[in-house]
């Protein structure tokens, strides 16, 4: 199917170059994450949702990431795992599809980072000025700090995909297991230096905003620890901090090591592997970690349990 037609409507996947014995486990495998994540990530925002407890800026700001997840693997694994049972001929999809998932792929990146980005900043503010908490993290503030989150990067994200959108297609083999903006813009004859300008810029910008953010909410946080003799406070701070930093840690160190991998395409194999580890292992351990750590959660599971197990005394 190579080079089959200009522009042509139909794109075809590489996918994942695998052996029949390793077909079905790994099938077995994505299929289980998809649903973990979906069930998980689902049942956190269901809980912060009808439990009054929960109604806090933390946790509703934490429900975004729950939603990012779910879109991020939902708009993914589904192709993926009807990819796998079928042979490379057969991976077909339409062009417009291939942007929309790329579109969704970059949002998904691009979104984890701006919402824990504003969930740092949240936590910022309820300990260093516990006073003005209330103050400042108004519903009003909240709502724009949502906006932001998902505006920024629907911004950030329309335009590379635009970029690549502009570009004639002369090739229809994506040399990838899904569709992204680089293996889009690898279908184009034409010259591609200002989506690879911008896309560096793109990456530098996020990830400097980023880890930016998350060093200087952390410094002033721990200064204030540090100076604080609240020892109920300091513990506090420091269990959700450690939360929020594994969570983004995690985030930072999967999406590092695919531009890592970029660099060396004789681990092209294992750039697809970890591709896919960046939606799943963000998207399954963020509620494990997150439901684990807060006590309102626990607590509400724990009632959850202790009802049903009374229940059928009635």
């Amino acid at each position: 199917m190579e080079n089959y037609t200009y522009n042509s409507p139909m794109l075809q996947l590489e996918g994942l170059n695998v052996s029949k014995d390793s077909t079905y486990p790994l099938f077995l495998f994505l299929f289980f994450s998809y649903v973990f994540i979906i069930v998980a990530n689902v049942g956190i925002a269901f809980i912060v949702f009808i439990d009054k407890t929960l109604h806090q800026p933390m946790y509703i700001l934490f429900c975004n990431l729950s939603v990012n997840d779910i879109l991020g693997n939902s708009l993914l694994e589904p192709r993926l795992l009807v990819n796998l049972l079928q042979p490379p001929s057969e991976r077909i999809i339409s062009y417009y599809e291939c942007v929309a998932q790329a579109f969704t792929t970059h949002m998904f990146s691009t979104t984890a980072h701006t919402i824990l980005m504003i969930m740092a900043f949240d936590r910022y503010v309820a300990i260093c000025n516990p006073l003005r908490y209330a103050v400042i993290m108004t519903n009003k503030m909240l709502i724009k700090l949502t906006v932001s989150a998902w505006g920024v990067a629907f911004v950030l994200v329309g335009i590379l995909l635009g970029l690549t959108i502009r570009l004639n297609r002369c090739r229809t083999l994506m040399r990838s297991m899904y569709c992204n903006n680089a293996a889009l813009f690898k279908l184009s004859c034409e010259s591609v230096f200002i989506n690879n300008v911008y896309g560096l810029t793109f990456t530098v910008v996020l990830f400097t905003s980023s880890i930016g953010s998350m060093v200087l909410t952390y410094t002033r946080i721990m200064v204030v620890c540090l100076t604080s003799k609240n020892k109920s406070l300091n513990s506090k701070a420091l269990k959700t901090l450690s939360t929020h930093l594994v969570v983004y840690l995690i985030l930072l160190f999967t999406g590092m090591s695919i531009i890592t991998l970029h660099r060396f395409p004789q681990l092209t194999e294992s750039r697809k592997i970890v591709a896919i580890l960046y939606h799943i292992i963000p998207g399954s351990l963020n509620p494990i970690i997150y439901g684990m750590q807060s006590k309102e959660i626990r607590r509400f599971l724990s009632k959850l349990f202790v009802f049903k197990k009374v229940l059928p005394s009635f």
